[in-house]
């Protein structure tokens, strides 16, 4: 069966039904993401912290000697 042959209706319900299927997967996929980019900026914003800088700045300074 060629798909130019196939209804125009049953075509459409095809397209729903992708569609529907690819919303369900984003909805379960996208708290995983959120949840990994928050995990990431949160490493980011505590690496910039004044505090963890020194600790890497002595680290280096160790190193050199």
């Amino acid at each position: 069966m060629k798909f130019d042959q196939v209804p125009d209706g049953l075509k459409h319900l095809g397209d729903v039904l992708s569609f529907t299927a690819l919303l369900g997967s984003l909805v379960d996929v996208l708290p995983a993401v959120a949840s990994l980019l928050t995990i990431l900026w949160t490493a980011i914003r505590i690496y910039e912290t004044d505090t963890v800088q020194r600790m890497v700045k002595r680290e280096r300074t160790d190193r050199c000697d």
